[in-house]
């Protein structure tokens, strides 16, 4: 079904594009404000990054709860203790790297009213961490540069009015809203709420990116498509026009993908809480950004190119 098959003029008078400026200055909030946490808080890494003990527990009865097991150690110092519930009577315990006789005194402390088993004590030294640190820096980057390549690659062949290597640049600008913007508010969680960055949240990240891109490419692939399909129209009425096709299948798909993740949220424990969070806050970024951040960036580059010709 061709483009004319549409009544254009009721598509074109639903303009998207006409409050652009207000997604930008929206954006930019968004994302100077996530990097200012970043730059004041920092992020708080986990013990697989910074290094630090594990101790796993089984109890034999009926297992303590959280709040109880932090009030049981509160004597001790071992500092920010991540506690995390696993099956049905099995504890883990993230701290950080603990001396033989402390790891003892924590067993002792913990088993004066319960019954408990040991499962599994280990350390990670801080030179795992920067390993991980370093590999998942690499990740990242790597991810990045092949999501700009094959966005480049698949454009090849449409060149007007935009180059194929500027849809590229503008999903990496629509990925990196989408990536600030959690790790943002990760930062103030972290200084406020001790949440750490472990590796299911850097996991959560990098879906992030894969599911912004891929919300990004359909919107650009319906672009692509008018843009073949009709020379009567300028790009930001094509634009306009692939927004109002895509916006329904884009704000459906997100909304049941959501769905599951505040179900995991709320009723899925402690372990995949973050997690599900991470996910929540991006997805939530990267439709945002695929309809009005991604699309309204290529307009806003024909209209400067305009201007400085004139």
């Amino acid at each position: 079904m061709i483009i004319e098959n549409y009544n254009l003029e009721i598509f074109m008078n639903i303009s998207f594009l006409k409050y652009r400026k207000v997604y930008f200055i929206f954006s930019s909030i968004m994302i100077i404000g996530s990097l200012v946490c970043l730059a004041i808080f920092g992020l708080k890494p986990s013990i697989e990054f910074t290094g630090g003990s594990i101790l796993e527990i089984e109890y034999q009865d009926t297992r303590s709860s959280t709040e109880e097991i932090k009030e049981i150690l509160s004597e001790i110092d071992l500092g920010n203790i991540v506690i995390q519930p696993s099956k049905e009577r099995t504890i883990i315990l993230r701290m950080k790297e603990l001396s033989e006789d402390k790891h003892q005194e924590v067993l002792q402390k913990l088993g004066e009213d319960y019954k408990l088993e040991e499962q599994r004590f280990e350390s990670i030294g801080p030179v795992i961490g920067e390993e991980l640190k370093q590999k998942t820096k690499f990740i990242i980057i790597l991810s990045l540069l092949a999501i700009v390549l094959y966005v480049t690659f698949a454009f090849r062949k449409v060149y007007i009015p935009i180059k194929s290597w500027q849809y590229g640049l503008a999903t990496l600008v629509a990925l990196g809203h989408d990536v600030i913007i959690p790790l943002g508010v990760f930062s103030i969680l972290g200084k406020y709420q001790g949440v750490e960055i472990s590796i299911p949240v850097i996991v959560a990240l990098l879906t992030v990116l894969g599911y912004s891109v891929n919300n990004t490419v359909v919107v650009f692939d319906r672009v692509r498509e008018n843009l073949i399909k009709t020379k009567s129209a300028s790009l930001e009425q094509i634009v306009n026009i692939s927004l109002r096709q895509t916006l329904t299948r884009s704000v459906n798909t997100s909304l049941t993908t959501l769905f599951v993740l505040m179900a995991i949220f709320f009723f899925g424990g402690e372990t995949l809480r973050y997690f599900a969070l991470a996910l929540i806050i991006g997805i939530t970024a990267g439709t945002y950004s695929s309809m009005f951040l991604a699309s309204p960036i290529l307009v806003a580059w024909i209209r400067r190119r305009e201007r400085r010709s004139k």
